[in-house]
């Protein structure tokens, strides 16, 4: 397929060892700078993904991320991240890299090569029709997920792509491409820059919008955290005072009787 690889071309910058740190740091922010205007770009095809998502996770349906590297790994954060933010358990977002869960810490040589792979991975959660599939590869090229996103789409999967080259395989593969167009990364190719950024801000708007429209949030508050340390017991004893009017003890009474700022409201405001 003929696209330009937007992730490959060189960087604005050059002599990087003649620079000192400061310039090196300011340089860095400078092109870190356009990062998020490029997201905005791609608001419209978020917002698509979100509301075609969200009835078919209400349904049951789950999110799958699949990616390689460091796409493989922000997917992974995300979904590891929304059972103790949002109290949804483990298998409803899923994050899937190649090379399995050794890779999330070392690199696993030739894993993301692996076309048919992802699919594999996939069908070991039992996938079906109700569920989505995002693939993320800052090249779009990445075997494993262009695999995946293929072998999902075949069997009726609504499939999306997070991708920094548009046009790339990935992206006129998925049904709803979110390319992100971020630019020449400031170190020439080195996609954990910019083009990660970028992942990681689209991943936090998908999944963050998700569960506001399932109800997991009230107001502005995390209302179904899981109460795992002090902190967050902390944090939801004082969601529980501001909504209620009521002093730090009986908050905290409350909120360890019923397990989360939702249910404690609920019941004494239902009472």
């Amino acid at each position: 397929m003929d696209y330009k690889k937007i992730t490959e071309t060189p960087s604005n910058h050059d002599h990087l060892e003649l620079m000192d740190t400061a310039t090196i740091l300011q340089k860095m922010n400078e092109e870190d700078e356009k990062v998020a205007a490029a997201v905005k770009m791609t608001i419209p095809q978020i917002t698509r993904l979100v509301d075609e998502l969200t009835p078919r996770f209400e349904q049951g349906g789950r999110l799958f991320y699949i990616g390689a590297g460091t796409s493989g790994r922000l997917g992974i954060l995300d979904a590891s991240e929304i059972p103790p933010t949002f109290g949804m358990p483990h298998e409803r977002v899923v994050g899937l890299i190649a090379g399995g869960d050794t890779a999330i810490r070392k690199a696993v040589e030739n894993a993301e090569d692996a076309l048919e792979q992802a699919w594999l991975d996939l069908k070991e959660h039992e996938i079906t029709n109700n569920d989505v599939v995002v693939g993320i590869a800052a090249s779009g090229s990445t075997p494993y997920v262009v695999g995946g996103l293929t072998a999902a789409k075949a069997n009726g999967i609504l499939t999306a792509a997070i991708t920094n080259n548009p046009g790339s395989p990935i992206a006129t593969t998925a049904d709803i491409p979110i390319e992100i167009n971020v630019g020449p990364e400031f170190l020439t190719g080195s996609t954990r820059m910019k083009s990660g950024t970028s992942q990681k801000l689209v991943l936090n708007m998908i999944s963050t919008a998700l569960m506001i429209k399932i109800g997991r949030v009230k107001g502005n508050k995390m209302v179904n955290m899981q109460m795992s340390n002090d902190k967050l017991v902390d944090r939801g004893t004082r969601y529980i005072m501001e909504d209620l009017g009521i002093g730090y003890p009986e908050a905290e009474k409350l909120l360890k009787e019923y397990g989360s700022v939702k249910l404690a409201v609920e019941a004494v405001k239902g009472a």
